[in-house]
């Protein structure tokens, strides 16, 4: 369609900026909510492309809204800029070593993600002040998506209310729909206080902060044998006392995630591990306070926007790569154990055995998968084992997101070659195939009132008569 070439036109003519922006934001790699550097390198960009910013939403200082336009549809894009912890690495060196001693890095390339949405954004703009189409562009900066949650947040404060549809996308080892589900999840502290005493001396004096956390620990681990196979409890432990074995410990901390398929289920779970918790406190007569951290709500994918994202991938598939851009992600793939390898074959012999073993063969020694996944409906089915604060946003509008295959094939995801490889020329190119995707969907969005329909439709469908309640209380806020 002429239309669509025009706005992938448009994004290819400022990409230099596009690729500028997702690179130094991988420098600045910052964590959780403290992503100002970040966020202001998206905010510059779009204030330069004549969007309005709006900061500081949902009690977060570097959090923010773009907009563009007026009227409906309004169309959300969702953009992350948050690194890891611990996963510092020094740029296209395929062996591990800290760019930073113990810093951070961008191990789940959150900063190309960002770049990527606000191409998508840019690019649709552009396109809508060059023809005069009308509708409403709206850009989300979210921080802290690895574990704060700032889109949760964000739903819980209603920033999210009015939007017609939300698109985004993440980068991968491959290129599909993402038409899974996620778990949903619970975020808090556990802290006790006890007394502190000699242990050998005035041990009956003492009350231990230390053996509560360890009895809950133990009371929730006889509680795994009674909960559904899907639910998932991590703990650990972030304060376990003090450095002097001889003492009464006086205090202790935990911090539990708590995930399960809906968010009423994790509800329950978390209802038995408080009682849990204060039976603890009070087998060892200590206090337990209960300090909440986040939330976030079970991903439900829309299967009509899904498939608009999908394809609008189509005309650029496979991916087009140079001789140089594969022998370098070969480096990477290079220094995968076997069982990440396995993994490559096993994944092309199940989704591409129809094209015969030849075929499976070169797609499973390819450094880059530079195929199409096929597209597979939602089925309700198990849902992967993560979380994401994407869910919030999918429980109060139709949501879509894609997978774009611009990191070494077979490389997991928060691995030091994820980091190595996030400012190659590939992931490059995956942020402008992701900003074309999302500008394109966000056109069809536009211009088809029969897709957001049907999209709307499906929404309340899949939300099988519930509304969005957020698990955050009231009082909690980001931090």
């Amino acid at each position: 369609m002429q239309e669509k070439n025009r706005i992938g036109k448009l994004i290819d003519a400022k990409k230099q900026q596009i690729y500028d922006c997702s690179d130094r934001i991988w420098e600045f790699a910052e964590t959780r909510f403290d992503v100002g550097k970040s966020a202001d390198v998206l905010c510059e960009l779009l204030e330069q492309e004549g969007f309005t910013i709006e900061r500081g939403v949902a009690h977060m200082d570097h959090a923010f809204v773009a907009f563009y336009g007026n009227g409906s549809p309004v169309i959300g894009i969702l953009a992350e800029y948050d690194a890891l912890g611990n996963l510092s690495q020094v740029a296209g060196l395929p062996e591990k070593k800290y760019l930073v001693e113990k810093g951070n890095g961008h191990g789940c390339a959150h900063h190309a993600l960002g770049a990527g949405a606000v191409a998508g954004a840019i690019g649709i703009k552009d396109f809508m002040e060059e023809s005069g189409l009308s509708g409403t562009i709206k850009l989300f900066g979210c921080p802290a998506e690895e574990s704060g949650y700032g889109k949760a947040f964000m739903a819980r404060d209603g920033v999210f209310n009015g939007l017609d549809a939300a698109l985004t996308w993440h980068p991968g080892d491959a290129t599909w729909g993402f038409t899974g589900q996620s778990l949903a999840v619970f975020q808090l502290y556990f802290n006790f206080k006890g007394r502190a005493a000699h242990a050998a001396g005035m041990p009956e004096h003492g009350r231990s902060a230390l053996d509560a956390a360890e009895l809950m620990n133990i009371g929730v681990n006889f509680l795994r044998e009674h909960m559904i196979d899907q639910a998932r409890i991590h703990y650990a432990f972030m304060d376990a006392g003090g450095e002097s074995a001889n003492v009464v410990q006086p205090t202790a901390s935990l911090y539990y995630f708590i995930r399960a398929p809906k968010t009423r289920q994790v509800q329950e779970i978390y209802e038995r591990v408080v009682k849990i918790a204060q039976g603890a406190a009070l087998m060892t007569e200590t206090e337990l306070e209960m300090v909440w951290d986040s939330a976030a709500a079970n991903y439900i994918p829309n299967n009509t926007l899904t498939k608009a994202m999908y394809e609008n991938l189509k005309p650029f598939m496979p991916l087009d790569l140079t001789e140089e851009e594969t022998a370098y992600q070969k480096m990477f793939c290079d220094t995968l154990d076997d069982s990440m390898k396995n993994g490559v074959k096993e994944r092309a012999r199940t989704v591409f055995g129809s094209l015969g073993e030849e075929k499976v063969r070169e797609i499973a020694e390819s450094p880059v998968l530079r195929e199409l996944m096929p597209y597979v409906e939602p089925d309700g089915g198990v849902p992967m084992g993560g979380s994401t604060d994407v869910g919030d946003v999918s429980w109060n509008v139709p949501t879509a997101q894609v997978m774009i295959a611009s990191l070494p094939q077979g490389a997991p995801a928060h691995s030091w070659q994820w980091v190595a490889t996030g400012k190659s020329s590939v992931m490059h190119k995956g942020v402008l195939l992701a900003g074309k995707t999302i500008a394109m969907t966000a056109y069809d969005l536009l211009t088809r009132p029969e897709l957001l329909k049907a999209a709307k439709e499906e929404h309340e469908k899949n939300l099988e008569g519930e509304t969005y309640q957020s698990a955050i209380p009231a009082d909690v806020l980001p931090r």
